[in-house]
């Protein structure tokens, strides 16, 4: 697989070694052992898998300590505008972002450390997003940001007006405004 930076230390892309031929295509979506030799030491402990429509924006969201989450997302089907916000205290990139196009095609994964918010829009008629995490789900721990917070100037590439939320999303304070456990 080929680890590539992002102009946010910790924040990754990855691409895996894929063997192509006249009956497809196979490749690892992931090795433990190379995972760690070339990422982190992650010990996961549960998938996700979603189906979304175009225009559907999922997030941003998060977990609080001491149940925080490190993901490894890609999509299996369609194609998704992921994001990722720094949300460390601290850091010298708090409240930046990064934002990678990830589809069955390209067949690239993000590498998403604790400390940030994550939210993505879907760019294809349907998309099929799945996601490794750390941690169980504790919806006592969940935490989120408005996606259309202005400090985080982030191109969704889906007008908002337009763009399917979750009601809950629709209710999600400002970065400014959360009580931010998370330090760097």
């Amino acid at each position: 697989m080929n680890v590539l930076k992002t102009d946010i230390p910790g924040l990754l892309i990855i691409e895996p070694r894929v063997f192509r031929d006249q009956r497809g295509y196979f490749f690892e979506s992931f090795s433990q052992r190379d995972f760690e030799a070339q990422v982190a030491k992650v010990a996961f402990v549960q998938d996700n898998e979603s189906l979304s429509t175009r225009g559907v924006i999922r997030g941003l969201h998060f977990q609080r300590p001491p149940f925080t989450q490190t993901k490894l997302v890609r999509v299996v089907c369609g194609s998704v505008l992921d994001i990722a916000v720094d949300i460390r205290q601290g850091s010298p990139t708090y409240g930046r972002h990064v934002a990678v196009e990830l589809s069955g095609e390209n067949q690239r994964q993000f590498f998403i450390p604790k400390g940030f918010a994550h939210g993505f829009a879907v760019l294809s008629e349907t998309a099929v997003f799945q996601y490794k995490c750390d941690e169980f789900y504790h919806p006592e721990s969940d935490g989120g940001i408005r996606l259309d917070d202005p400090s985080l100037a982030i191109d969704w590439q889906i007008p908002l007006d337009q763009a399917i939320r979750s009601q809950k999303d629709l209710m999600l304070p400002l970065l400014a405004e959360i009580d931010n456990p998370f330090k760097f």
